[in-house]
């Protein structure tokens, strides 16, 4: 990535405005564990004044990397940036038990490959239907990744109705073609959310784009990024980079906040590397989320109606990370019958977080049940997020407190818009 870490640490000038952004300070109220605490014990690492050490181990996992920091800093923080740099050093330094960066990464595979990521689903599924109980990690495993026998983890909830079809290679635009783009199916997406996939599909086909989904285009990296394994992501991005190559599209479109910001930063993360440095830029230049693409074109006015009253959550990685917060809340309020309400700390990450849930998951829960005490009190019937984790997540903690809430990809609601 370009900038070193150090260069990235000086801009912090430790004025505090990230504390109150900050969702683990919020709840523990320790400096250590905000962003100005954070990038003070990361610089005193690099500076020699202290090891990196269980201590350091502790504070760093303990964070989000959901860069609501970035939003509330006036200074250009680089935060999701260092923090992914310093991970990165961590998971390199050996300070972690050989098993539990093992078993990680392995976690982190296992989700980023459809066949793999398909399997576990199909299982945790079944298991969750027999025993009727919110499913949870196998003991081993959640005592491998955590660090600490005997921890629970739950895991995220798992649609009821997945859809399991091979998209095809391409679709085209109904009507008069104005666009033509690409559009990531991604791992999690792909598996969990197929069904959103296809409606993203017939919404840019609605509103005249000719649809083109490469076969061999793949996993982007940003799971393994955020966790550490630079490696790895360089690996999966480069690999997505030569799939597309070729591939002459007015914008590339992704449904996956997490996922689009990466894929938003490859010129930043091949900076330093000449072979692809420009092909990185080039693609990155093209990725758009598919409210903020569907915003700017402008888009067919749906026939139909949604008689529900929706209440937005921002995804980090779409809010923080990319910077996009009125296009999906616009794009909700196009929708007749629709009536959209506001959520208390809606740019709060709701605990998910990538592998959060599953590395640090008691902290995942304390904001996971903050962000459905704040759904409670809007009234709402729907949650509308553009997210796979948060999805999956706040589903799962919709249901464990008994609420009648459906939780949907805005594109989902448009396309029902859209078919009446």
């Amino acid at each position: 990535m370009s900038g070193t870490i150090d260069d990235k640490t000086l801009k912090c000038i430790r004025c505090g405005f990230c504390l109150s952004a900050c969702p683990t300070f919020r709840l523990t109220g320790n400096e250590a564990d905000s962003p100005r605490g954070r990038i003070y014990i990361m610089k005193s690492v690099l500076d020699g004044e202290i090891p990196i050490d269980d201590g350091v181990l502790q504070h760093l996992d303990s964070c989000l990397g959901c860069r609501a920091c970035e939003t509330a800093c006036p200074s250009g923080v680089e935060y999701g940036s260092l923090i992914e740099q310093f991970r990165t050093k961590i998971e390199e330094s050996g300070i972690r038990p050989t098993s539990q960066s093992f078993a990680r990464k392995q976690m982190i595979n296992v989700m980023t490959s459809p066949s793999a990521m398909k399997l576990a689903v199909t299982g945790a599924s079944v298991m969750t239907k027999l025993t009727g109980k919110v499913g949870e990690l196998p003991q081993f495993a959640a005592d491998l990744i955590t660090g600490t026998p005997g921890t629970h983890v739950k895991m995220p909830s798992i649609p009821s109705d997945l859809v399991s079809s091979k998209l095809k290679t391409f679709y085209p635009a109904e009507g008069e073609r104005r666009y033509r783009v690409g559009i990531l199916a991604g791992c999690v997406m792909r598996v969990m959310f197929n069904a959103t996939n296809l409606a993203t599909i017939r919404v840019l086909q609605k509103n005249g784009c000719d649809v083109v989904i490469p076969e061999s285009a793949g996993c982007c990296g940003a799971l393994h990024l955020h966790s550490g394994f630079e490696n790895e992501a360089k690996e999966r991005a480069k690999a997505l980079l030569h799939s597309l190559n070729n591939s002459d599209f007015d914008a590339f479109i992704v449904n996956s906040a997490g996922c689009g910001s990466t894929l938003k930063e490859y010129g930043d993360l091949f900076a330093e590397d000449p072979g692809y440095r420009d092909i990185a830029m080039k693609l990155a230049s093209k990725v758009k989320d598919v409210s903020e693409f569907l915003m700017e074109i402008g888009i067919s006015v749906p026939e139909g109606r949604f008689n529900e009253t929706v209440a937005y959550h921002d995804a980090c990685h779409l809010a923080h990370g990319q910077r996009i917060t009125s296009e999906p809340r616009r794009l909700l309020a196009s929708i007749d019958g629709l009536k959209l309400v506001e959520l208390p700390e809606s740019d709060t990450c709701c605990g998910s977080a990538g592998t959060y849930s599953l590395f640090q998951p008691e902290m995942a829960v304390r904001l996971q049940q903050r962000k459905i005490d704040f759904i409670e009190t809007t009234g709402a019937n729907v949650v509308a997020t553009g997210n796979p984790g948060c999805l999956a997540w706040i589903e799962q903690g919709c249901k464990e407190r008994g609420l009648n809430v459906r939780i949907m990809h805005p594109i989902d609601i448009l396309d029902q818009a859209y078919n009446g």
